[in-house]
């Protein structure tokens, strides 16, 4: 027998409890909340308060708790066909826009294609965010707002949908809740808190989103193409 030859000890697995999460691990987990969501899985309330957890979460122990009563997401596309809205596929996971203003003002208006994540922070300053023109590639948009001594403003189209969940402290947070007749309209998810500042989301009147029956006709037909 060959003493020298001895058997090969396996690898203990990676403790999950104390492997620091990486940033890729907290979008993960957020995209799965924000699937849920979409499908009715969670409230706004429980999704605002798992999706707070997960930016606070040190390890990736601390995270899968947060999904693991959850399903994870299909890899297939969305199905469009029959839908007025036209969606794409989902966006792959990625970074979130950013709008700051810290003794100053942010403006995003106009025609523009509205990501899947926004992130809003006023420090004496002013935040406006209008979606009224805007071109949603997603069905689920989530802003997360945060003012401090300063003013985050949101104006949304009359004819999509509008969730949201915070808290003002010597502040005010304000969503006005909207349920569009079509369930397939875009929903808007506001989240965040105002200290000593202000958090306003509610829809622009006489604003709708006009243009669906031709994104639709246009996504068909460049998929037609294929």
């Amino acid at each position: 027998m060959d003493l020298d030859k001895q058997p090969q000890q396996p690898t203990a697995p990676a403790d999950t409890d104390v492997i620091r999460a990486s940033d890729a691990d907290r979008d993960r987990i957020a995209d799965i909340l924000r699937e849920a969501l979409a499908e009715g899985r969670l409230t706004p309330e429980e999704h605002a308060e798992r999706v707070d957890s997960v930016y606070r979460a040190k390890t990736v122990g601390e995270l899968e708790p947060l999904v693991r009563d959850l399903p994870a997401p299909g890899g297939a596309p969305r199905a469009t066909v029959g839908t007025p809205y036209g969606y794409g596929p989902e966006p792959a996971a990625g970074p979130a826009d950013n709008l700051v203003a810290i003794f100053s003002s942010s403006t995003r208006r106009g025609r523009w294609r509205v990501g899947a994540r926004t992130n809003a922070f006023s420090l004496f300053g002013s935040v406006e965010i209008d979606l009224t023109e805007a071109l949603f590639g997603q069905r689920l948009t989530v802003i997360n707002a945060t003012s401090v001594f300063g003013s985050v403003e949101i104006r949304v189209p009359e004819n999509i949908s509008m969730r949201g969940s915070g808290t003002g402290i010597f502040g005010s947070f304000e969503v006005r809740t909207l349920e569009s007749a079509d369930p397939e309209a875009p929903v808007v998810v506001v989240n965040g808190y105002s200290v000593f500042g202000s958090v306003e989301a509610k829809p622009k009147r006489g604003k709708f989103i006009t243009d669906l029956q031709d994104r639709l006709r246009k996504h068909l037909d460049k998929h037609l193409d294929r």
